[in-house]
């Protein structure tokens, strides 16, 4: 968006990748829930661990394609910063009391919003001044649970491509991990699913984890899916990936509907357990008791926010209730 020089030591995507680790936004990941909320056990993942799955399996995708991994890198790092606290159950509630105002809330855009706005990085301008191609994979991250607005009729690039199916292999096989240390299903209940049978014979002849497994079997799928992709419709310049009528990176037809079967059974016997269910209702409750009060109460930081961004009252609330961790929004709730 500003046109400054070119970092003497670092490539364009090396230096955007330093200025969105060291923002506030993604060292509060790490108090951010990803499907547990307020749990004490310290090996169920948080916004920041699987943040960091993410980019790991992206950079491994990209360099197997001969992609830009600095570029899928960036991406991965900044998909999940404008996450509120309490995982979906916090991003609902805040969709619902901005939807009151003629407003809405979509985490994508949120992210969005942090880098080009909320985080700063020099007193020249607002915002990081990530490069464009960073912001076009932010706004055209699509998953089963993100799908946000995009007035852009260009198909993403195949770095962020990369990233979508990145995220959506990363929490299927880690949300089996954490569902089975949880004891909210059985691998006995998970085991007649075909992805996990196959999976498990994965593991039995190598000795590994199931969720390395799963991993294994989406991301070899995938790079077969993909090739078969670019032959198919033609792609040779990255105008061509830009004017592709479907997506490019892609699993086939087959491993689609085992995704979907494991999704369906994790639906059903992990994001509406009642257990987890108890939990983000508690959070949603928090996150509407914050906005109402917020509105009716706001604070300095509230107006400093609405100076600082040129915003209403209500976007000053969002901007601040969505940057908050689980922890200090809980805090916030009992003292306000």
């Amino acid at each position: 968006m500003h046109e400054e020089e070119e970092d003497s030591t670092r490539f364009g995507f090396q230096r955007d990748r330093g200025r969105i680790v060291h923002t506030r936004a993604f060292r509060r990941l790490k108090g951010k829930t990803q499907v547990f909320v307020g749990s004490e056990d310290d090996h169920y993942r948080t916004r920041l661990t699987h943040t960091m799955e993410v980019v790991g399996i992206s950079r491994d995708i990209a360099r197997t394609l001969s992609l830009n991994e600095d570029l899928a890198e960036c991406i991965a790092l900044a998909h999940d910063l404008g996450h509120p606290p309490f995982g979906h159950a916090g991003e609902a509630a805040l969709d619902k009391w901005m939807k009151e105002y003629g407003s809405m809330f979509e985490h994508n855009l949120q992210s969005y919003r942090i880098i080009t706005t909320l985080e700063d990085h020099s007193s020249l301008y607002k915002g990081l001044n990530l490069n464009q191609d960073i912001l076009n994979g932010l706004l055209k991250h699509n998953t089963p649970y993100d799908s946000p607005p995009d007035d852009d009729v260009r198909s993403p690039s195949l770095e962020a491509q990369v990233v979508n199916l990145a995220d959506e292999i990363t929490y299927t096989a880690h949300d089996c991990e954490d569902g089975l240390r949880a004891g909210l299903f059985s691998l006995n209940e998970l085991k007649d699913i075909p992805v996990i049978t196959a999976a498990l014979r994965h593991t039995e002849a190598r000795g590994t984890s199931l969720r390395g497994a799963v991993i294994d079997i989406l991301v070899t799928d995938l790079y077969k899916a993909t090739k078969e992709q670019l032959l198919s419709q033609r792609i040779k310049t990255v105008d061509d990936v830009y004017n592709a009528k479907e997506p490019i990176v892609t699993f086939s037809d087959e491993v689609i509907k085992m995704i979907g079967e494991l999704r369906t059974f994790l639906w059903g016997f992990m994001y509406n357990h009642p257990t987890v269910l108890e939990h983000t209702h508690a959070g949603q409750e928090i996150v509407l008791d914050l906005c109402n009060y917020y509105k009716n109460n706001p604070d300095e930081k509230i107006k400093s926010l609405m100076k600082k961004n040129d915003s209403t009252l209500e976007e000053a609330i969002k901007d601040y209730v969505s940057g908050m961790t689980d922890q200090f929004a809980a805090l916030q709730a009992q003292h306000e």
